[in-house]
């Protein structure tokens, strides 16, 4: 089986067809985050690698086309940025085929709906759907976890197969996030095998308190993983079990309708 995002296995290219500046460009951009929200040219080129000249002049070709605003010292992104990922969401198949499904297990659990791919480190939720009381809680459209505490990140990687699993864990480094987090390789790679046995994953507090989710990887016919989607929820009273119960049925059932669709 192979992953939808596969970063790990990209297909090979001729260094003829290599366009550097594209690379360091998009680097540039990849610099800023939550926690480097402004960053000055000296800044930006440490984060990726870059002289502080070559990344002055990529920032200011971005600012020119309008992805970066500037006072002259200090660089950020602008909203215009967000036309990269809406053209994703825009034109990718996936996201809009599991949308309807998304929109029916949110109604039968009254729970936020997601569907969820992996790249990289990291879970990315490319689709959700969710009762309006929910619709500012959750993940965000776009929004990257690290992989191993989401029960999305885990569904796909167990089922795609142990050999990916395995050469996933050896590239990726885990954190812990709160003290219920399986931040062991071995435990991980047990974890995802029992998930792999029965066919979906549960995930609790590893990346925040009071938090669960469920997810069921989304195969094809020929039992290849595009994703998985999943719910999450907070925990209150409601044990592991009953909330199992009560939500994997109809995630399952969702991942039968799409599996001749995908």
């Amino acid at each position: 089986m192979s992953l939808n995002l596969p970063t790990w296995n990209a297909p090979p290219l001729e260094k003829r067809d290599w366009i550097a500046g594209l690379e360091k460009g998009l680097a540039v951009i990849e610099a800023f985050d939550d926690q480097h929200p402004r960053l000055t040219a000296s800044q930006a080129g440490t984060r990726c690698g870059l002289t502080r000249t070559a990344a002055r002049r990529y920032l200011l070709t971005l600012a020119h086309l309008g992805y970066v605003g500037t006072d002259g010292k200090l660089f950020w992104l602008t909203p215009r940025i967000m036309r990269l990922g809406h053209a994703y969401l825009e034109s990718a198949r996936l996201p809009r085929l599991v949308q309807p499904f998304l929109q029916r297990i949110a109604g039968g659990t009254q729970e936020i709906a997601y569907l969820g791919v992996i790249d990289g480190d990291d879970a990315v939720y490319i689709a959700r759907s969710g009762s309006q009381r929910h619709m500012y809680a959750g993940y965000m459209l776009g929004s990257r976890v690290p992989a191993q505490v989401t029960a999305a990140g885990m569904a796909i990687l167990s089922a795609a197969g142990e050999a990916v699993s395995d050469a996933w864990l050896e590239q990726h480094t885990l954190r812990a996030f709160t003290s219920f987090t399986v931040s062991s390789k071995d435990q991980l790679r047990s974890e995802l095998q029992r998930c792999r046995r029965q066919g979906w994953a549960l995930s609790e507090q590893q990346l925040e308190l009071n938090h669960r989710g469920i997810a069921v990887p989304l195969l094809d016919r020929n039992n290849e993983v595009h994703g998985a989607i999943s719910i999450t929820m907070p925990i209150n009273q409601e044990s592991s079990e009953d909330a199992v119960k009560r939500v994997l049925p109809v995630l399952q059932e969702a991942a039968r309708g799409l599996r001749n669709l995908i």
